[in-house]
């Protein structure tokens, strides 16, 4: 089963039934990429999962509400980005923080050279690529690299463009293949030689 159909059927579950198994699914599927993404906003792994406890407590709370949000993922990862954008403003006293505005930790993984058939060194250059993205381009590459979110979704989290989202992607893919000295072929290739590092479309 897909993994949006699995989620959407816990949802059922947890909402119709106060499904705790489900519920606890739920959690399993979704904690490591609520976290990460947390995490590089606040650059703390314990804050971060405080967050996502908090995330998931809300969940549990509106339970019987749960039939009414169409993408339970969006719904949850926008929670996260609101906590912890709360966290930073009540914090740091910022009068004002947005995702523009808050240097976005690196939580794009390129180490495993087998997997990706790059060496240590191009991995390296990778990464160092996706450090120095601004930070709207950097969250939206993890998005939709690290999480497999759909261009639409993470315009809903980010409340932008599907537009700007697609290009936030162009920058970024530029980028990392200019660090890894990669051409890249015309848009409506289907041989890519770079397929490994490039995010998925929709």
């Amino acid at each position: 089963m897909e993994k949006r159909e699995l989620i959407a059927q816990l949802q059922r579950k947890v909402a119709l039934c106060d499904d705790m198994t489900a519920y606890r699914s739920l959690y399993d599927l979704l904690h490591q990429e609520l976290f990460l993404f947390s995490f590089s906003i606040i650059k703390s792994r314990e804050v971060a999962e405080e967050i996502v406890s908090d995330v998931f407590i809300k969940l549990w709370r509106i339970r019987n509400e749960l039939l009414a949000i169409g993408n339970l993922t969006v719904f949850l990862y926008t929670i996260a980005k609101n906590l912890s954008i709360n966290h930073i403003t009540r914090n740091y006293k910022y009068p004002k923080v947005s995702l523009d505005a808050i240097e976005v930790e690196n939580v794009a993984n390129f180490d495993n050279g087998e997997e990706l058939f790059i060496t240590a060194e191009l991995a390296k250059r990778i990464q160092h690529a996706i450090d120095t993205l601004p930070s709207q381009c950097k969250i939206v590459f993890q998005l939709v690299r690290e999480s497999g979110l759909k261009h639409k979704e993470v315009a809903a989290i980010l409340n932008i463009s599907e537009f700007t989202v697609r290009n936030q992607l162009v920058i970024a893919v530029k980028k990392i293949a200019a660090a890894a000295q990669l051409n890249i072929p015309p848009a409506r290739s289907r041989s890519t030689p770079q397929n490994k590092i490039l995010p998925p479309t929709d």
